[in-house]
């Protein structure tokens, strides 16, 4: 049985008397996609801290990261756009509104509505 010497895990640890103690590394929890069916996304426009310039938001996804940025990819590759997603929110470049609604039901997020 090899033992994990990494001290990258025990950075926050300074000593311990205990023999049984075990160090505990914090892995990041994925979290669980809601089924598209279920995922209410709201599409709205925003002009807000972008020098004037309006760019499509679409908010309220839950689900993991890399869920979140393969929805991003497929937007912009069929918007021909620019744009960004994070923390749960898509990011596209211009007013496209419409165009993601359609292409969101298409996907199958049947719950998708413009704000």
């Amino acid at each position: 049985m090899k033992k994990n010497n990494d001290w990258k895990d025990r950075l926050n640890v300074v000593y311990s008397t205990n023999p049984d103690f075990s160090y505990e590394s914090e892995d990041a929890e994925e979290t669980e996609t809601l089924p598209k069916e279920k995922q209410l996304l709201r599409i709205e426009l925003d002009k807000r801290n972008r020098k004037g310039k309006s760019v499509t938001l679409i908010t309220n996804f839950s689900g993991s990261d890399d869920d979140l940025q393969d929805l991003a990819k497929l937007l912009k590759t069929r918007c021909g756009v620019g744009g960004s997603a994070r923390d749960g929110e898509i990011l596209l470049q211009g007013d496209f509104r419409q165009k993601v609604l359609e292409l969101l039901q298409k996907e199958g997020y049947a719950k998708s509505r413009i704000i």
